[in-house]
């Protein structure tokens, strides 16, 4: 028997221990929680508890299945019996079984957001809107928000704040496209992603049997990272965990950064609530294991400033480490050559490989400037983020045929592969057959299957031949396992032919990618884990597989890594740079609105912080182009709010800016000092005090803005600033480095500045 229990703290103990009852583990960045929850699925195991009736519902593949090999070195092969997995993974596996008691086979297609945007412009289209105000966009994304609510077609329909919130928005006809795409959905045997939680939901309301099938099924329910669950996800759990109430949740309301995708911090918030304070068993695991001294302080320091929060301090016994190094740029570019520059550095000083190192921004537009300049030095990197393999043209093609053989009402997949490769059918025939399946309610197969009846001439040969093509394809589902079914579609499909004759780069590459996808299958089907074998079982993994899941296509890890702080999440790195460190960037400007959206942005700061291990530094520029237009830029508030002993601004690094070269050289030098944050710091919380983010006033620089020295500026002078306006000098204050004004604001009021950061016009 392996001893793990002895390797454990004491509150990872207590966590893993703990018998019967709620139990709400708080686990701070970096403070081993996958560890305490393995071992904890571990000891129930080896205490008795039947694998089978254990749940594990986790937000990546890749997370659950690194859980399921810890726990399988602790516990053996039983470990493989563990219902565990995504959300979606577990309850598409739930609605496959029961699908019948809800209207569906169980053989049902999971579309993809692409899949659905498709379906929705068709809808668009054939109720003749204009697609320029009813954005497919939009209208998906507005679906999603209802469904994630739990709020279905009919619903949308009758809620009169709702159907005024599309009127003032001049979309009144969204209800009725959500009931159009559901309607579509179900004829087509399909479901999206939301429905997985939708109908499942939907399924244990309207048939309690099974509801109560599956909460005596489950003795144990854990969930991971519940922090990020929304409506939806909280309700399922809820429910399952009804009858024995061995719920374990584990999450940081300090790490909650996924409101925009319907996730709700109060159902971390209200945990003890909903199950009974004296119920509930609540250990909190504060230790940080992966980060200094230095960067888990200055994290405290910057969300401490949040009061919607639980209460813990995360501490950690790893050494100081280096201070964190604060980066001024003049320009977006020179920020992108500063930090590539330093990675560089740091590479060649301390013999690091570039997977050591990552580049977190808010926004994936910012990534630009970095690319250019780690490609100028030679300096490999990978962005987390693009084009993922399952997205390529060629494989969702070929992915488009194999889901139409599984499944032949699933209309989006015939419209992709009806004329691939083009076999003389045009548009007009394709929506012909459309149109013929809806006033008969018959499914395009149903058509397609018996084409001579309803069109005549080449097209009807061209559709027959396509029919008897699936048909073969059918026979062999219940006869072969999916690679082999797959590479007989690929090649008698002629989708392989096709690319294989396509000798240019670009056509060898796609070639390759589906002799790639021809692997995945063949791996698939040779996994001891995976004991369904079918085309069936491999397209629902691929179906879930969300951007954290996939590999690297060249097979080298080496390489500094680009992405959104959203998608760090989860992930760590010896060096981080954290860029674009600018008012309106980060803190974004479309999360100003609200107290709540403010803390939003303050924990995805807080996890940016959190993911470095050895080495943390920030950078911001002075001036960024906006919508083709350059902005000034002030630094972000959240550099202000942190803790300045944690803080280096540094000298060697910052280029000197047009403000900069009118200044004295002491001054000059002066402001880049590490006093100088101890003002920034005091000077954001006493307008954190003053100011609300939402009436902030707004100002259009003047045509011939530009910040002019402040050496000698004094009481009563005329300024501008490019954010604040025109005011005038009340007094100027110096202490030591620090060099501040008060300035009154015809419009934003009365403001203390930072000389060294405020970028003032001089008027008079």
């Amino acid at each position: 028997m392996v001893d793990y229990i002895s390797g454990l703290n004491e509150p990872q103990r207590e966590a893993v221990m703990h018998g019967n009852g709620p139990l709400m583990i708080i686990a701070g960045a970096g403070s081993g929680k996958t560890r305490v929850l393995t071992y904890r699925i571990s000891y129930l195991i080896e205490n008795g508890v039947d694998p089978f009736r254990i749940l594990a519902l986790t937000f990546t593949n890749k997370a659950a299945g690194e859980m399921r090999n810890r726990i399988e070195k602790v516990v053996g092969t039983e470990a493989r019996n563990i219902w565990m997995g995504t959300f979606h993974s577990v309850f598409a596996k739930i609605l496959r079984i029961e699908a019948k008691a809800i209207g569906y086979s169980s053989n049902f297609s999971i579309y993809d957001t692409d899949d659905s945007k498709s379906l929705l412009r068709s809808i668009i289209k054939e109720m003749a809107l204009d697609d320029k105000i009813y954005r497919v966009n939009h209208v998906f994304g507005r679906i999603s928000g209802a469904k994630n609510r739990l709020i279905g077609p009919d619903d949308y329909l009758n809620n009169p704040i709702i159907q005024a919130d599309d009127e003032s928005a001049r979309m009144p006809h969204i209800g009725k496209i959500y009931k159009q795409y559901a309607l579509r959905c179900f004829a087509a045997n399909a479901m999206d992603f939301d429905d997985l939680l939708f109908n499942t939901n939907v399924l244990f309301r309207d048939h309690l049997d099974i509801l109560n099938k599956y909460q005596h099924k489950f003795q144990h329910v854990m969930v991971d990272e519940f922090q990020d669950t929304n409506v939806s996800q909280y309700l399922i759990t809820r429910k399952l965990a009804a009858v024995h109430e061995n719920i374990c949740v584990v999450g940081d309301d300090a790490q909650s950064i996924y409101a925009f995708r319907g996730a709700n911090i109060e159902n971390i918030l209200n945990f003890q609530r909903d199950y009974g304070k004296e119920n509930v068993k609540i250990v909190k695991l504060e230790q940080n294991y992966r980060s200094t001294k230095n960067i888990v302080e200055a994290a405290n320091s910057i969300i401490a400033r949040n009061k919607n929060q639980l209460e813990k301090h995360v501490f950690t016994d790893n050494e100081d480490g280096p201070l964190i190094e604060v980066i001024k740029a003049s320009s977006d570019n020179e920020e992108g050559r500063l930090v590539a520059s330093a990675i560089f550095e740091t590479k060649m000083n301390e013999s690091l490989p570039n997977n050591d190192f990552a580049i977190l921004y808010r926004t994936n537009a910012q990534s630009r400037a970095f690319e250019e300049a780690l490609r100028k030095m030679s300096i490999k990197y990978r962005i987390i983020g693009g084009l993922s393999f399952y997205q390529r043209k060629e494989i969702k093609d070929l992915i488009a045929y194999l889901r139409f053989t599984v499944n032949q009402q699933d209309e989006e997949a015939f419209k992709r592969i009806i004329n691939l490769p083009k076999r003389g059918i045009g548009d007009t025939t394709v929506a012909k057959i459309s149109v013929i399946a809806a006033e008969k309610e018959d499914s395009v197969w149903e058509i397609v299957a018996e084409i001579n009846k309803h069109v005549t001439g080449r097209a009807a040969l061209a559709i027959e031949a396509f029919a008897d093509l699936i048909k073969s394809f059918k026979l062999l589902l219940d006869q072969k396992d999916a690679f082999e079914v797959a590479s007989h579609i690929a090649k008698a499909s002629g989708l392989l032919k096709e690319l294989y004759e396509d000798k240019t780069v670009e056509g060898l590459a796609r070639y390759e990618n589906v002799q790639e996808l021809l692997n995945a299958i063949k791996e698939f089907v040779d996994n001891p884990d995976n004991e369904e074998k079918s085309l069936g079982a491999f397209l629902q993994s691929v179906s879930l597989l969300t951007t954290a899941d996939e590999k690297e296509d060249d097979g080298d890890n080496d390489k500094v890594t680009l992405m959104t702080i959203h998608a760090a999440k989860g992930l760590e790195f010896k060096n981080i740079h954290i860029v674009g460190m600018e008012e309106d960037l980060f803190p974004s400007q479309m999360m100003l609105e609200s107290r709540n959206d403010l803390e939003e942005e303050r924990r995805l700061f807080y996890v940016a912080i959190t993911r470095a291990e050895k080495r943390l530094t920030m950078s911001y520029a002075e001036t960024r182009y906006h919508y083709g237009r350059l902005k000034m830029c002030e630094p972000s508030r959240f550099l202000m709010e942190m803790d300045q002993r944690y803080l280096k601004l540094s000298k060697l690094r910052s280029a000197p800016s047009r403000m900069d070269f009118d200044k004295p050289e002491r001054d000059r030098s002066e402001s880049t000092s590490t006093g100088s944050m101890s003002f920034v710091r005091s000077l954001a919380q006493r307008t954190a005090r003053t100011q609300n983010p939402q009436t902030a006033a707004s100002h259009t620089p003047s045509p011939d803005f530009a910040p002019t020295s402040t050496a000698e500026l004094a009481a009563g002078q005329r300024v501008e600033h490019a954010k604040f306006g025109f005011g005038t000098v009340k007094q100027v204050d110096i202490n030591g480095t620090d060099r501040k004004a008060t300035i009154q604001f015809e419009t934003a009021g009365e403001k203390v500045l930072l000389l060294s950061f405020a970028k003032l016009r001089v008027v008079a």
